[in-house]
């Protein structure tokens, strides 16, 4: 087994806690193929706590009911728990208001709801807007949708060979046809962090909103949209150790007061007649129908659970196993990692040659390791890197850097077994 330098340690590797935390979540007792299950796939989905789990427990057999529009028990008790976790959604991400916190279905629902409230209202013929080259499908898609509806442009920010944006080719981009900024925090497919804080200043310097998808890294890395200054901000509960069917958009009310709903039905309005319905205020404008109840609170929960761990705590952590992941794989003759920005999230895209990766993952499930395989709904990536798909290991805090050792011998095993040299 590899041993850990103290380079590669991190300076609070050795007060955290693995184990303690890791007895935490069920699943990862869980064995395959009669191996330990090691889990690197938290970019996809992030394993759920036992508390969280206890939570949704608690509420289906005794907190269960509608919300908003009735005056029994059930009713109100389930209402202030919901209520309450849209505060810690606020809280978390140090939004002004609880008011701009909209819970939606996931990330990919948070940017089209702003694609329909905010593009088909401001958006018009010959206009633009600027998305990168490493964003995921969702952040790519509903703007093309809108384009085509609307004969807009989408104006792309070119990506280097290493996987970081060109700052300088934004800043040429930025014109009085842009209406939207649609950018990503952290790249799913490379790991690159993206200084948005610089592209959200030149885009506003231009008067241009900015849309953050924060998928990967509101749960990686501490967020303060006021900080920040975005005027969206979109991340999912799954990626955060909660449930998934539950995410969140963060709008700044002046914008949300402007936009179209997306969905129409019980809930989003003051008063409906056959001549005209009122829209209600925000966020309820924006919650049609009978919302994920249960689902927002176990979030709740869950970001009640990461909070107490501390983001800056997580973010040294899974800093410092990318780090010794890195250092591993890349003494593997034949193993070409896809991203390496100097600022990064903790996703090891790699390629080995003479294995397709389909394959190499099938591989590594023998022995209980699992990666994500595929292009990461992020085929313009694997396009400009000139590969079909790649694997990717993605490491969250409650892994070790023993299943980093584990990952490493089983790509050593791939290439015995599949006879690359």
């Amino acid at each position: 087994m590899r041993m850990m330098s103290a380079g590669t340690k991190g300076s609070g590797a050795e007060r955290f806690d693995v184990e303690r935390i890791r007895a935490q979540f069920p699943v990862l007792s869980v064995q395959v193929n009669g191996k330990p299950l090691v889990y690197l796939d938290n970019a996809a989905s992030a394993q759920m706590p036992q508390r969280v789990i206890d939570r949704i427990v608690r509420y289906q057999s005794r907190e269960h009911s509608n919300i908003h529009r009735a005056v029994h028990y059930l009713s109100e008790l389930a209402t202030a728990e919901y209520e309450a976790a849209r505060r810690k959604v606020q809280s978390f991400i140090n939004a002004p208001s609880d008011k701009e916190c909209i819970f939606t279905s996931g990330t990919t629902d948070a940017i089209n709801l702003v694609m329909h409230g905010y593009g088909r209202r401001f958006v018009q013929a010959g206009d633009e807007i600027i998305v990168s080259a490493i964003e995921h499908h969702a952040n790519i898609v509903p703007w093309q949708m809108l384009c085509e509806e609307r004969g807009a442009k989408l104006r792309v920010i070119p990506v280097s060979d290493a996987g970081e944006l060109s700052f300088e080719a934004f800043q040429a981009l930025l014109g009085p046809r842009v209406r939207l900024v649609a950018l990503t925090h952290v790249s799913n497919a490379l790991g690159t962090v993206v200084p948005i804080r610089d592209y959200i200043d030149a885009a506003h310097a231009h008067g241009i909103p900015v849309l953050i998808d924060g998928a990967q890294a509101a749960p990686h890395i501490p967020v303060d949209v006021q900080a920040l200054g975005c005027d969206f901000y979109a991340f999912s509960g799954h990626k955060m150790c909660g449930p998934t069917g539950i995410g969140v958009l963060y709008g700044r009310a002046e914008w949300l007061e402007k936009m179209q709903p997306f969905k129409g039905g019980g809930d989003m309005i003051l008063s409906v007649s056959f001549e005209k319905t009122t829209y209600n205020t925000i966020p309820f404008k924006f919650e049609a129908g009978t919302p994920p109840i249960m689902a927002a609170i176990a979030l709740g929960e869950a970001l009640d659970y990461l909070r107490e761990i501390g983001l800056d705590t997580i973010a040294r952590r899974e800093h410092d196993l990318l780090a010794y992941a890195t250092e591993g794989v890349s003494a593997i003759r034949g193993i070409r990692i896809i991203g390496t920005a100097e600022r990064k999230a903790a996703v090891l895209s790699m390629v080995m040659e003479g294995i397709h990766p389909h394959d190499l993952g099938t591989l590594l499930n023998e022995d209980g390791v699992a990666v994500r395989t595929g292009h990461h709904c992020a085929q313009p990536v694997m396009t400009r890197f000139r590969v079909p798909a790649t694997a990717r290991a993605s490491f969250a805090f409650y892994n070790t850097f023993e299943e980093v050792d584990a990952l490493v011998a089983s790509l050593e095993r791939a290439k015995t077994v599949f006879g690359v040299a």
